[in-house]
């Protein structure tokens, strides 16, 4: 998109613009696109911000969609906006939601009716724009008037019958709109993101079912320690993914209060009474999210906090999924070199160079998820704090950042279950290879022997290569019987003193 002159009377560069209609906002005249559904603010912000060339998160326009779809609706229930015109919003509103999926990268949008234009590309501000949205919730009023205006037999940029801050943003705010936004795009990708880590959690289970048999060298400070079967290492792993996706729900139930009705600091001014309700009862009916008006609307405008927390959450359990990656990277080095006790799925030759080679290339990807995630948080949690008195103006590269956050979580995660865990396997021979020369067996005698006593047999043991039990009877430390009852690897995966289970 080319920059757009904002001065009266400034011409559009002739690349890539074969005509456009002079239309006016309280600036003075702007040359708008004629083929564009945005307006004079849009333009304005096109040419004042081109920082990044990226354009909002689609989750970020649908949330705006269905605000206005459902303010429409309110406005119309309360008498205020004329049936007509609020009837050809909500269409508008609703010809974009068909054409902008909920999940972009893993469906398409269904077929058009014929005659209905493509407005899925007509958002074109640049994430890092004025602060709180107010460009972004311009652009949105601005599309959805003009497609009004053109249901109801009229011309892009005439708005007398439909106006983009008259009509479309009528009782609202971008203070209190966009901070609803950010609720919506936690709700609906958050929802989303939860069905995948449970789908992962699951198979992680489905792993430690089949390994559970599977005895092998437990590690810790990456040196050998005492046995523990391989199920329960994944067992453990399924676990901690369910902890973190509880931790993620419960941030996603305070994002079910929102401020919409608080208009410009929180008090409602221009708003009717009975839109509070009205609108959170409509956005929740479009969106399946249980909404309700928050107990304080200039809180809800002023905090960001419960956005920070879902961010929180999400960084948490980044940190436990990059630690189980880096986990399988480790399990499954080599494969002959290294500990190889598992083996990843050959998804794609690991390297130009060297033939055969496979890499552990979506626990890798997964490494690289997480460490974006960091990122997305600390970028979240300063913008966060980053708020002065009735509003945090911050809030456009919060959005930013939490949807492309939820993006990638689900994302990589869905992709590592589907095309890794599913698939690992287990090399119980290998497993039962390091288990055997493991020195931690010792730990087992030292409730029987003593801690002095284990230790000095563990050395001897690294010494000579001589197998723990053949030197405690050559001491006569124990008998045949005791040491084959004690140095049981099964038993000693479970609670309790080796040998006194009797």
């Amino acid at each position: 998109m080319p920059d757009v002159p904002a001065g009266p009377g400034a011409s559009l560069p002739a690349a890539g613009i074969s005509a456009v209609r002079m239309e006016r906002d309280s600036l003075g005249e702007v040359p708008v696109p004629s083929a564009a559904y945005w307006g004079p603010q849009t333009a304005r912000a096109v040419q004042n911000f081109p920082v990044s060339g990226l354009l909002p998160h689609p989750a970020f326009v649908r949330a705006m969609v269905q605000i206005k779809r459902a303010a429409a609706l309110a406005n119309m229930e309360t008498g205020r906006l004329p049936r007509d015109v609020g009837e050809a919003i909500v269409r508008a509103a609703e010809e974009v939601l068909a054409q902008i999926p909920p999940a972009p990268l893993q469906s398409v949008p269904g077929p058009q009716h014929p005659g209905v234009p493509d407005l899925s590309g007509q958002w074109v501000v640049d994430p890092y724009q004025a602060g709180a949205g107010t460009s972004h919730n311009m652009n949105t009023n601005e599309v959805l008037a003009n497609r009004a205006v053109e249901i109801l037999g009229g011309r892009r940029g005439d708005y007398r019958r439909v106006h983009p801050n008259d009509h479309v943003n009528m009782a609202q705010s971008t203070n209190d709109t966009i901070p609803t936004a950010l609720r919506l795009i936690g709700l609906d990708l958050g929802t989303r993101l939860l069905r995948t880590l449970t789908r992962c959690a699951n198979t992680f289970q489905d792993r430690a079912n089949e390994f559970d048999g599977i005895l092998k060298t437990g590690r810790t400070h990456l040196q050998d320690a005492v046995p523990i079967r391989l199920g329960q290492e994944f067992a453990a792993y399924a676990r901690t993914v369910e902890r973190g996706a509880r931790r993620i729900a419960q941030a996603l139930e305070a994002l079910r209060e929102i401020g919409l009705g608080g208009t410009a600091v929180g008090t409602g001014l221009n708003a009717d009474p009975a839109y509070i309700p009205a609108v959170a009862r409509h956005l929740g009916a479009a969106t399946g999210h249980p909404l309700r008006p928050a107990s304080d609307l200039r809180q809800a405008m002023q905090s960001m906090g419960d956005v920070v927390g879902l961010s929180g959450a999400c960084r948490a359990l980044a940190g436990d999924l990059n630690k189980i990656s880096n986990d399988l990277r480790l399990l499954a080095s080599g494969p002959r070199t290294g500990l190889g006790e598992i083996e990843l799925p050959a998804v794609q030759p690991g390297s130009s160079i060297m033939p055969g080679k496979v890499n552990p290339v979506l626990c890798e990807m997964l490494n690289m998820v997480c460490y974006q995630v960091f990122g997305h948080d600390q970028t979240i949690a300063l913008a966060g704090e980053a708020g002065q008195l009735e509003l945090n103006v911050m809030m456009p590269v919060i959005a930013h950042n939490l949807a492309w956050m939820l993006t990638i979580m689900d994302g990589g995660v869905a992709a590592f279950t589907e095309r890794c865990l599913a698939g690992i396997r287990a090399d119980a021979e290998r497993c039962r290879y390091w288990l055997e020369r493991s020195a931690a067996l010792s730990t087992a005698l030292a409730p029987t022997i003593g801690y002095e006593a284990a230790a000095a047999l563990t050395k001897e043991m690294l010494r000579t290569g001589r197998g723990i039990a053949e030197l405690a009877l050559e001491r006569g430390l124990l008998t045949q019987a005791q040491l084959q009852d004690i140095l049981d690897p099964e038993a000693m995966t479970s609670p309790g003193v080796p040998g006194r289970q009797g």
